[in-house]
């Protein structure tokens, strides 16, 4: 009889209380602040804002509280302080903010290591989005080269770790961060830092940031992470529309676009149009083979520094970061930092140094003979008198490259119609 009134006393209790609020965490971006709630199981819950002061209320029904607030760590510009309270069966827990905000929230289920999770997005109304920036000029009149560098995963979602516990998100941001000094101390160039601390931002607002800095290249930095401790090697990747040619390919491919199931975002197949359109097959030509070129010298550069590269060449996936169709965009896995002797490595900050050094001058290289149009680069290149047909070329290809008219391409080279051959050498000037 006892034994019954306990086993009745316990799933009465477990009816009550659904779920345990185990913590919260505070991710800060630059226009944000992210409030995830860690909890046992889902729960029911409801959120609303006050003024005078201004509080958020996150009340959750059939919950317990097995936290103290006392013990948070809060970093965030929006909440100053959380306090708790529990009454019939459910907690209430009370955000209070430094000034009105706007939210979004959102439940995940348990995904890797991850429990049920309620993720509150804070909105600084003050904090209007930025319409896209114009491309700086720079004294000589001619604007930059506008480099986005991506530092992968952040926040919640740390990406690969290595067997001594290195995240890679720790170590894409310290190079993405050297990256840019490079850049930035070059006259010409301006380096966009898409990731600037640790939080975590989804796939499709890694490219939005891009676009709205009106980037002439991205560049996406990873630290590759396998089942297999043996795997080893630095790669360059870019964007595959058939999606990956290789075993390697297809399971970093997964391992990168399921990035936002870490971090956390709602499900965006049928919410976010935007998205919908960044997923869609690239479709300008340039794009796909300015990648390929600049990632080309890229990979050449890093194979002088890194011990191994992974392949011979730049290999191809269908990375989701990379799906832009008006940004030319590369992918760099900077080793296996699930190899033990790679992870070492990356651990060394002169060996983050060189890496970044190499990513630094294989675009430098690139952008030196691809200058976009109106850029200093492309001021102070001197044009070249002849050109040599490849394979691929066109009449009309090669007349816009070097910024002539077909006519007048023909009349350098008194040609009648429009047949050219691999290997014939044409006149760009008089």
């Amino acid at each position: 009889m006892i034994r019954t009134v306990l086993i009745l006393a316990s799933l009465l209790a477990a009816n009550l209380f659904a779920a345990n609020i185990k913590g919260m965490r505070f991710w800060q971006s630059p226009d944000s602040t992210r409030v995830v709630v860690d909890l046992t199981g889902p729960a029911e819950h409801s959120i609303f804002t006050l003024k005078d002061p201004d509080r958020m209320v996150i009340d959750l029904k059939g919950a317990a509280l097995s936290f103290d607030p006392a013990d948070l760590d809060i970093k965030s510009s929006l909440v100053q302080h959380v306090r708790t309270s529990e009454k019939d069966n459910s907690v209430r827990v009370v955000l209070d903010l430094k000034r009105t905000v706007s939210f979004k929230s959102f439940e995940l289920e348990p995904y890797q290591s991850y429990g049920h999770r309620l993720v509150v997005d804070l909105l600084d109304e003050s904090n209007q989005e930025e319409p896209p920036k114009p491309k700086a000029a720079t004294t000589t009149g001619k604007r930059d080269i506008v480099v986005a560098i991506d530092a992968g995963h952040g926040g919640d979602d740390p990406g690969a770790v290595g067997a001594k516990g290195t995240l890679e998100k720790t170590i894409a941001l310290s190079v993405a961060k050297e990256l840019a000094k490079k850049v930035d101390a070059t006259p010409g160039m301006k380096a966009v830092l898409v990731r600037k601390g640790d939080y975590f931002i989804n796939l499709r607002k890694r490219t939005q940031i891009a676009r709205q800095n009106q980037a002439d290249i991205f560049v996406s930095i990873h630290a590759d992470g396998f089942h297999d401790k043996r795997a080893r090697g630095s790669s360059v990747w870019v964007v595959s529309p058939k999606g990956a040619e290789s075993e390697m390919g297809r399971w970093l491919e997964q391992r990168e676009n399921e990035s936002d199931l870490l971090g956390g975002v709602e499900s965006l197949s049928n919410k976010d149009p935007l998205l919908a359109k960044v997923l869609l097959d690239l479709s300008t030509s340039y794009s796909v083979s300015a990648s390929l070129d600049a990632a080309t010298h890229v990979h050449h550069k890093m194979a002088r520094v890194a011990p191994k590269m992974h392949k011979k060449r730049v290999e191809r996936a269908a990375f989701v970061v990379l799906k832009m169709p008006d940004i030319p965009a590369m992918l760099v896995e900077l080793a296996f930092i699930s190899n033990p002797q790679e992870e070492k490595l990356l651990r060394s900050s002169s060996h983050r140094q060189k890496l970044a050094n190499a990513i630094y001058d294989g675009l430098h290289v690139y952008f030196k003979d691809n200058p976009p149009d109106g850029t200093l680069f492309a001021s102070q290149r001197k044009k070249p008198t002849h050109y040599t047909i490849k394979s691929g070329d066109t009449l009309s290809g090669i007349a816009s490259r070097f910024n002539l008219s077909i006519a007048e391409l023909k009349q350098l080279n008194k040609l009648n119609g429009d047949d050219i051959r691999i290997g014939q050498r044409l006149k760009l000037t008089r």
